[in-house]
């Protein structure tokens, strides 16, 4: 319940609209109250007495009430409808925001299915409560307060008597509130993994069609599914006890006050108007006593998503800007790797250890070495996607730990191994870190990219919206837009992340053409599996479980005879071998075709 009432502090914007619906909800129980006390005059001073003109009276007089109840009833619902939503938008937008800045450690430990249920699910079950249900809570206090002011007022004894069933009732929903609340966080849980089967069935649709999985697919969800309504019916199951009891302590409190009240009257103590304004005010609370426990059931299923999306809000960003960060105009590029290891959450070796480097401006760095040797994580480092466990990473000379994070960021331009696109127009994708880009930039961007030709080539050019994750692109098309997007920000530093493994040869060529001239005054960091792509640059780093094995340029490093001449070999090998199959294939196709000898025959 803490984590719902943390919801609050998110109404202090709408401070003035809380206050009038508080108002409102007073009005309306105040008008309520006043129709017990007209019935019990109009039977006493109207029927009893034979005057009809006070019944004409109390009539216009209930009548006017039930038109201003109304019509209070329509601004009640309207403002608090309003609330609610507004409340859900904003919790929305901090949920989104929030999850922007979250380190990739959060996200390489969560799934996106799960947080996109409390984003949408979790926040619809605080707006839902937020709207109807808080003030049906309120106007259940207000109302309740009135007519225990009224009863007492009237007839202590009789008073305490009918109210009597209330203090069962009002444990039972205690104890009811208390558990619902567990159980609806197993369902919101239960939800949420149904989202992450939902959501990785969807971005790997060709994998499971392409391995024909479509019915273990099916089961996997059927039975996250099966899990979400077992779930349900646990609350449903505690919601139908509950319910009929209430109901039948409610009418409980009209029997006590027809036998006693009656006992009253005959003794004279108490008159005829007074058991039916007493009976009226029984059965006011009534409707909102019953809905007590739909109240309770719905306050605990917000409970439980205001827990979830707290979860997410208390996540502080591990990696921050200082509060006196360093705010440098432009970056010279120089980049220093000073004794710095690297170990993941959870790991328990070291992804990265003792790593000492130091690299000029405007120099091209190649990184080599097996899966998994760390040259991802190393160049991660830069931009600090992660912070070193060990050790400092400068630019500039300046630890970027110091440093602006928006400012170092917007002067790193970076094309992953894994090129993704929006769903967006081709232009918007490369303009996605400049977007006050020109037309002429981005069109010189797609050129340096040896983009600009196919692009031109679809019906509506740069026009032509990608589909989701630019599937609609081929993985050439991709990457080689990415590399647009990276170079339109006229980068200090470039990282290619085996950028160019999603391109054939030739296009691999093209691009490698143009980033000749492009890499000229910034610093390159390239990963690299083919080793004719890294042998111009300036400095090679060969790789090996976290650390660096060989350095020097492309003839250095095959002099010494290490693990970088194995892989030369090896691949040229490769090469050797790839071209003598195609050698035989087409001596092979040339001995079927039949002469010309055999064709005149």
């Amino acid at each position: 319940m803490k984590h719902l009432l943390r919801t609050a502090t998110f109404l202090r914007p709408y401070a003035w609209q809380v206050s009038a619906t508080m108002v409102i909800l007073l009005t309306i129980t105040g008008l309520n109250l006043l129709v017990p006390r007209i019935i019990q005059n109009v039977i006493d001073d109207g029927l009893m007495q034979g005057d009809t003109a006070y019944l004409v009276r109390a009539a216009f007089i209930l009548l006017g009430l039930g038109l201003g109840s109304a019509f209070l009833n329509f601004l009640n619902r309207y403002l608090s409808a309003w609330i609610a939503t507004k409340v859900g938008y904003d919790l929305r937008n901090r949920m989104y925001n929030h999850i922007q800045y979250l380190p990739f450690t959060y996200h390489d430990h969560t799934q996106s299915g799960q947080l996109i249920s409390r984003c949408i699910e979790d926040v619809r079950s605080i707006e839902q409560f937020a709207g109807s249900s808080v003030a049906e809570l309120v106007r259940f206090v207000f109302l309740t307060v009135g007519i225990l002011a009224a009863m007492l007022s009237q007839n202590p004894t009789l008073a305490v008597i009918s109210l009597l069933p209330m203090i069962p009732l009002i444990l039972m929903t205690s104890s009811f509130g208390t558990k619902i609340g567990a159980l609806f966080f197993a369902v919101d849980a239960a939800v949420g993994e149904v989202s992450n089967r939902l959501q990785e069935n969807v971005v790997g649709v060709q994998v499971v069609r392409a391995f024909a999985r479509e019915p273990y697919e099916t089961q996997r969800f059927d039975a996250a599914n099966k899990d979400v309504f077992v779930k349900w019916v646990k609350v449903i199951d505690e919601w139908a006890r509950i319910m009929p009891t209430t109901g039948w302590l409610t009418t409980l409190g009209t029997i006590l006050i027809l036998f006693f009240g009656g006992q009253m009257v005959m003794d004279g103590t108490l008159t005829i108007g007074a058991i039916g304004a007493f009976n009226f005010y029984i059965l006011m609370m009534a409707e909102p006593a019953q809905s007590l426990t739909g109240l309770v059931n719905a306050g605990g299923e917000a409970a439980a998503g205001a827990q979830r999306v707290f979860e997410v809000l208390d996540t502080q960003p591990a990696i921050q800007s200082p509060a006196d960060a360093v705010k440098p105009e432009a970056l010279r590029g120089a980049v220093e790797f000073r004794g710095v290891g690297l170990k993941y959450q959870d790991e328990k070796t070291a992804s990265l250890a003792e790593i000492d480097l130091q690299v000029e401006s405007n120099h091209i760095v190649a990184l080599i070495g097996q899966t998994g040797s760390g040259k991802t994580s190393l160049i991660n480092l830069i931009p600090r996607f992660y912070d070193v466990t060990e050790g400092a990473v400068l630019v500039d000379g300046v630890d970027v730990r110091q440093m602006d994070l928006t400012v170092l960021r917007r002067q790193i331009g970076i094309v992953l191994q894994t090129s993704l696109l929006f769903s967006d127009t081709i232009k918007a994708n490369i303009a996605y870190g400049r977007p006050e880009a020109s037309d002429e930039e981005v069109f010189a961007a797609a050129k340096a990219a040896q983009a600009h030709e196919f692009i031109e080539g679809f019906p509506n050019g740069y026009e032509t919206i990608v589909g989701e994750r630019g599937v609609t692109l081929s993985g050439g098309q991709r990457q080689r837009v990415a590399i647009a997007r990276a170079l339109l920000m006229d980068p200090r530093i470039l990282i290619l992340d085996d950028s160019l493994s999603s391109v054939d040869t030739q296009t691999e060529k093209l691009i490698q053409a143009a980033l000749d001239s492009l890499m000229e005054g910034r610093t390159t960091f390239v990963i690299a599996h083919r080793l004719s792509t890294v042998r111009r640059a300036d400095l090679i780093l060969v790789m090996d479980k976290g650390r660096i094995v060989e350095r020097g340029t492309h003839h250095e490093l095959l002099s010494q005879g290490g693990l970088y001449k194995e892989i030369h070999d090896l691949q040229l090998m490769q090469n050797v071998d790839f071209e003598n199959e195609m050698e035989m294939l087409e001596e092979a196709s040339a001995s079927e075709m039949p002469s010309p000898k055999d064709e005149d025959l």
